[in-house]
């Protein structure tokens, strides 16, 4: 496999638990490089992908790529959502180009859920339609990583392409039965994960990691707090990389310049822009079982009868192949999942979990001590609950009663 915009590895190592062996990596990020050096040190590293020529590319049967999504997030620190117009973003288009020299068998792209609406769906037909235009075969579908091992609701898509071969892009991203939809999943933001009477008290599942500093300033109440005899604090950066399945001081590493603070920030953002691991691994060990068997069975009509939520699937009202979606007056609406090549174009509607879910809990993950620069002040405590009850937001009951004691000490 080749790794472009790498991160911190996150694509790397979950195709490596499943048979892959990662020939190259890209990333311009100077700390997810030391990062990528420390793990990967007899690995090409190249910075830009910009200034990479093909002929730097070693031959793989799998390219990975969680392109930026700066520029398209809804999360975005700005207010204006250039999408695949903005300068990191746009990076979509020079990887697209470098697969068009290289033609490897199978691509497969991450990136946030807002893909599907940016620039009124635009962006995302520009994707699918180029990769089609390209010979490739592509299937789409949202998953959540709370469903596949690790306790953080982080809905993301996952576009898998597949050279002349629709069919096994469909059979990396979809299983052959039904996947029953979970059952009200908000709950599990408000039941304690924690023992009775035990602490740290948590949730049972977490809030999406932010790519951000995990410092405070009494605006967010969206983030996941720990309760314990000394207050409230946010997640550590080692509770951060368990969040997304990566081992233990995975972004710790030696040569990092900064004061604790800084190169706490330098984390907690590597690792909020990270992919999942034991999403990447689901999905890796789907594609080599695809690339070692090379089946034949869902060639063309078999496709549609591939399982029940397929067989449900309806054709996409645009055509992906003629379209120029440069058309500033186009709109689409995009379901969460969905296939496409020259001829076949569908969306499905399937929930955004494997068959057999792997749920687990946040409990298991915290420290049970922290340092005290974690924690929040009461300040902060005060405008949370300020900010909670404008909105008529319900915390997490531990919580609440953690930060209204934290707040009455501005009182005292």
């Amino acid at each position: 496999m080749n790794s472009f915009f790498a991160g911190i590895g996150g694509f790397d190592l979950g195709c490596e638990r499943h048979g892959f062996e990662t020939a190259l990596l890209c990333e311009i990020n100077p700390f997810c490089h030391k990062i990528l050096s420390s793990h990967w040190p007899n690995t090409p590293l190249k910075t830009d992908i910009t200034k990479i020529q093909p002929t730097e590319i070693p031959k793989a049967d799998l390219w990975c790529g969680g392109f930026p999504c700066q520029d398209i997030s809804l999360a975005r620190a700005s207010n204006e959502r250039l999408g695949l117009k903005g300068a990191r973003s746009g990076l979509f288009y020079t990887f697209a180009d470098l697969v068009e020299q290289a033609k490897p068998e199978v691509i497969l792209i991450e990136n946030v859920e807002g893909l599907l609406n940016s620039n009124e769906g635009r962006d995302f037909g520009i994707i699918i339609q180029r990769m089609v235009q390209l010979g490739y075969g592509v299937a789409w579908r949202l998953l959540n990583s709370r469903y596949f091992g690790v306790p953080q609701s982080r809905s993301r898509m996952y576009i898998c392409c597949w050279k002349n071969r629709v069919d096994l892009a469909v059979k990396s991203l979809f299983e052959d039965g039904l996947v029953e939809k979970p059952a009200n999943p908000r709950k599990d933001f408000l039941s304690p994960s924690s023992p009775e009477n035990v602490y740290p008290q948590v949730p049972k599942v977490a809030y999406c990691l932010a790519a951000s500093s995990g410092r405070h300033t009494g605006t967010d109440w969206s983030r996941t707090y720990v309760s314990d005899e000394n207050g409230v604090r946010r997640l550590t950066p080692l509770e951060s990389e368990r969040l997304q399945g990566f081992p233990d001081n995975w972004t710790l590493v030696a040569d990092i310049q900064g004061d604790s603070e800084e190169i706490d920030t330098l984390r907690y953002t590597a690792v909020g822009n990270a992919v999942s691991v034991p999403v990447i691994e689901w999905i890796a060990e789907r594609i080599y079982l695809n690339l070692i068997q090379k089946d034949e069975a869902l060639l063309r009509g078999g496709i549609t009868d591939y399982n029940p939520h397929i067989k449900k699937a309806k054709n996409i009202d645009v055509d992906l192949v003629s379209t120029d979606f440069s058309i500033t007056d186009i709109s689409l609406k995009w379901t969460k999942a969905g296939f496409a090549d020259l001829d076949l174009q569908y969306q499905v509607k399937i929930p955004p979990s494997p068959q057999n879910k792997v749920e687990t809990e946040l409990f298991p993950l915290i420290e049970k001590t922290a340092s005290p620069k974690y924690y929040l002040t009461s300040n902060a405590a005060t405008g949370i609950l300020r900010r909670v009850d404008k909105q008529g937001r319900t915390l997490f009951a531990p919580l609440r009663s953690a930060l209204e004691k934290e707040a009455a000490k501005l009182q005292v």
